[in-house]
């Protein structure tokens, strides 16, 4: 019934699908309404700015996974060039954000059903994905990664064919009459910039968010395919599509629609598509971005289980999650997961209770996840510094090696605090950061309790 040993399964298009189902999800379809009331038509420039800075992150665990293509890698990194308690705690914090998000997603999913059944629980929906989802991870990593690429593969198809409808009404009218929109949108309503450099701030804590799932692809690495060649191709492919589905998506969305009135009125894909006159769109859109929290909800039990499973080996879990099914799957990591992510449907029946404003649970669940999904990206910053130092050797011949590092680094950390301080300030996801902190800070505390200084390096390799 068991081998124990994770499979090569994974193909380079199903790696980038995975990358890319697991980055565009909540955070373009349903946080876009909110980042654009914090700064206007300026959030294209919020996320061309954080699109590059995860493409120099991306090639800086690039650089590493070139050598070490293991499953966890940035976990490993942070123990080999930092510390043993920076991968501990690194794989703890992504575990925390794929849970975080997969609960966001949960949510998401309940609250767009309501388009078809207004009187439906949002718990109703949400338990039928956690059962759908772990059924899909618990048949084989091949058939999760096909899976996926089909779920990615819908979101993709469906941004593309919105930008392209999009681009027709606002240089040419079609939609509209013969008239075209035009870039006035961008300008009109309080300017570019409307709210200054503290709302374009604000913004990129979501916008930052709405990248997470880039890493996936370290994570990956353990069960791909000829990793070195497929790792390479995936680095580089995957975050300028991110970038043009992410800004040109966004650029139609401000362009065809006043940025003041797009803050309550559900998602924007709907909301253009229904501009631009093709209403009987609405409703399949509407499917388009519940496949789209489906799909970044897959790729979160798919990450979170393997950082799981590779603890557990290590004996830092119980060893029931070491165990591999004959399909190459971990099953117990997977179920662990998903009973997680179901607390996250349970949330979001009890809080509205309780909390006042629950229209903007989806900012404090969503946003909780960003401060731990950010630790893999500085961690894989500071892993890389180290490396270079560390093997300077290995350089001398490297195909695939981070642009101009390690100032590059340096930026990249730069631009990582300053959206943290952002956040910290903005009272809306003030509180979210605090959770993130008093976490990570009870894991690295753990870590010690539990005496795991004491033992050799070598175990702490995830």
């Amino acid at each position: 019934m068991e081998d124990n040993q994770l499979h090569r399964g994974l193909s380079s298009r199903q790696i980038q699908m995975i990358a890319l189902g697991g980055t565009i999800g909540v955070g373009l379809f349903m946080g876009a309404s909110s980042t654009i009331a914090w700064t206007g038509p300026s959030v294209i420039f919020a996320y061309l700015v954080a699109g590059l800075f995860l493409f120099l992150i991306m090639r800086a665990m690039g650089e590493m996974v070139y050598l070490d293509p293991s499953t966890g890698s940035f976990a490993n990194y942070a123990t080999d060039y930092i510390h043993p308690v920076a991968g501990y705690v690194t794989a703890w914090a992504n575990i925390f954000q794929w849970i975080v998000v997969g609960m966001s997603e949960v949510i998401a999913v309940g609250a767009y059903m309501k388009f078809w059944f207004p009187e439906l629980p949002t718990w109703i929906p949400g338990l039928i994905v956690i059962v759908l989802l772990t059924a899909a991870n618990a048949v084989s990593v091949k058939a999760f990664g096909e899976f996926e690429f089909w779920f990615a593969m819908i979101k993709i198809v469906t941004i593309i064919l919105m930008i392209i409808a999009g681009f027709g009404l606002i240089f040419f009218g079609i939609g509209n009459g013969g008239n075209p929109i035009g870039l006035s949108n961008l300008t009109a309503h309080g300017g570019f910039m409307p709210n200054g450099w503290l709302g374009f701030f604000f913004a990129l804590s979501i916008v930052i968010g709405s990248y997470q799932g880039v890493e996936l692809i370290g994570i990956t690495a353990g069960e791909t395919k000829d990793p070195q060649k497929n790792i390479k191709k995936a680095v580089n492919g995957v975050i300028w599509r991110i970038l043009i589905f992410y800004i040109g998506a966004i650029f139609v969305i401000v362009t065809v629609y006043p940025w003041n009135e797009l803050h309550d009125i559900g998602s924007p894909f709907v909301a253009t598509f229904a501009k631009i006159g093709i209403t009987i769109a609405a409703g399949l859109i509407n499917f388009v971005v519940i496949t789209a929290a489906m799909s970044g909800c897959n790729s979160g039990i798919f990450s979170s289980s393997r950082m799981i499973f590779t603890l557990a080996q290590h004996r830092q879990l119980p060893a029931i999650f070491t165990k591999v099914m004959r399909n190459g799957v971990p099953f117990y990591t997977v179920l662990a997961v998903s009973i997680g992510i179901l607390i996250g449907v349970i949330l979001n029946v009890v809080l509205p209770q309780f909390i006042d404003g629950s229209e903007n649970i989806f900012v404090y669940v969503y946003s909780a996840s960003i401060l731990p999904g950010m630790i893999p990206w500085f961690m894989i910053l500071f892993s890389h510094i180290q490396f270079r130092k560390k093997f300077p050797e290995k350089l001398e011949n490297h195909p695939f090696k981070m642009p101009l590092a390690p100032v590059t680094n340096y930026l990249s950390i730069a631009f990582l605090l300053t959206v943290l301080v952002a956040m910290l300030i903005n009272h809306e996801t003030r509180v979210s950061v605090i959770i993130g902190f008093l976490f990570l800070g009870f894991m690295a505390v753990f870590f010690f309790l539990r005496g795991y200084h004491k033992r050799d390096k070598e175990e702490f390799k995830l």
